[in-house]
Formats: C-alpha cells, structure tokens, sequence
C-alpha cells in the first residue's frame, strides 16, 4: 500500500482519492472513513459509494465516543440549527474567529488515526496519507486545524513519529475550494456521489456555509454541481 486518503464523503477528500488513484493506483491506495458523532452522518455512504467507484480498500472507523461532550453544532447530539450565512458572516456575527460548527481538534484526530492505520498497514515501508484541508477550510480560522500552520505542525508530527515512514499530503492546502474542483473535473472525480451539506436529509439544503462554498466552487469553474441533478 502507497497512500491512504481520508474520505469523509464530500467534494475535498474525493478529489485527494481521484489524485492518490491516478498517482499510485486503485490496488495501491485505500480509504479510511470517520464516524465521529456527526449529524450529517450520511455523508458516509457517499463516502462508500466514492470508495466503490474507484475500487479501493474502504476502512471504517468509530470515534463517536471522543466528541460526546462538545457542543459543536456539526454533532447529532447538538440541539443549535445551523447557521445559514457564510463562514465570514458568522465571523462578524460572533465577534470571534471560531464558529458554531468547529469541532475540537478534529483533523488532528483523523489524521492521527489515518497516520497510525498507515503505518501498520504499510508494512514498514513509506506511505502517504492525504487529507483535503484547503485555504477556504481555514476561513480566517474558523476551522483552526485547516490551518497551514496547524498542518505543518502535524506533519511535522507524522514524520518524527513513524520515522520518516508517513508522509501528510495536502495538496490544497494554499488553494480555494474551486481550485479543488478544477482538478476533480480534469481528473473525472465522482462529484455526483459526494455530500456536503452540514444538514440531516437526503438532499442538500443550499443555505448552510458549506453548501455556498460548494456552489460557489462549481460556479467559478463555468458548471453546474453534477450532484444537484
């Protein structure tokens, strides 16, 4: 095994698998799943389904049990609705950089749990894990661990704990949201199997952050949102 990408089920983390794929391929790459708790837990089919698509290994792990006690909003167990302004809005709103839907360390988590799944499966030898973090993510740090300087450190990390064995990859870190789609149409990505919205349901409510920075992604790139259709 090569690469392992951690595949939430959303538009980012597809991308990263399209390029691990066309990389090191299908047979050399695998997919690692989180449940951690979150309302829009549907996400993880899509995540399934993208998996399937490309036809690589598809892990799945729990990790609910860790976020019992936050009050993020993005949890199932949260009783505040979404905010339904951008990222910025909400900024100004709260009069602070973190917003309603950050959930604590989270990416640290995953990536450590992607970095430690890596290790073992790759028998002693160099693998990368790839995580979808980009510029847009870090949102004048409404989502702190989207952040270059959060993900230098965690490299940083992953290196001197598998000695040298891991390498983080995130490829858009310094890029918007409609860079990301950009390359996932260039390179064929599943967009029509993805999720994003933050929302309970089977179609995406349009109106949260996510579902703007997602429109407005495909809109800057000249198409429609092949998952609207």
């Amino acid at each position: 095994m090569k690469a392992v990408v951690l595949l939430s089920g959303g538009l980012d983390s597809a991308t990263c698998l399209a390029m691990a794929v066309k990389k090191f391929g299908a047979q050399n790459v695998a997919a690692i799943s989180i449940f951690y708790g979150q309302r829009h837990a549907s996400e993880l089919e899509c995540a399934r389904k993208v998996a399937n698509f490309y036809n690589v290994a598809h892990y799945e792990f729990n990790a609910d049990a860790i976020f019992r006690n936050s009050d993020s909003a993005l949890l199932e167990t949260s009783t505040e609705p979404l905010e339904k302004i951008s990222y910025a809005e909400q900024m100004v709103k709260n009069r602070s950089p973190q917003i309603s839907t950050y959930v604590p360390f989270r990416n640290g988590l995953m990536i450590s749990i992607a970095t430690s799944f890596a290790y073992g499966l790759s028998g002693g030898k160099s693998i990368e894990v790839y995580v979808g973090v980009h510029s847009d993510d870090a949102a004048g740090n409404a989502y702190a661990d989207c952040s270059a300087q959060f993900i230098a450190s965690m490299s940083a990390a992953v290196r001197i704990g598998t000695y040298e064995k891991v390498r983080l990859i995130a490829p858009f870190l310094c890029q918007k949201k409609s860079d990301v789609v950009k390359v996932g149409l260039e390179l064929g990505a599943p967009y029509h199997l993805t999720r994003s919205c933050y929302e309970r349901g089977d179609k995406p409510c349009g109106k949260c952050a996510t579902c703007i920075d997602r429109a407005r992604a495909f809109e800057l790139n000249g198409v429609k949102d092949p998952a609207l259709d």
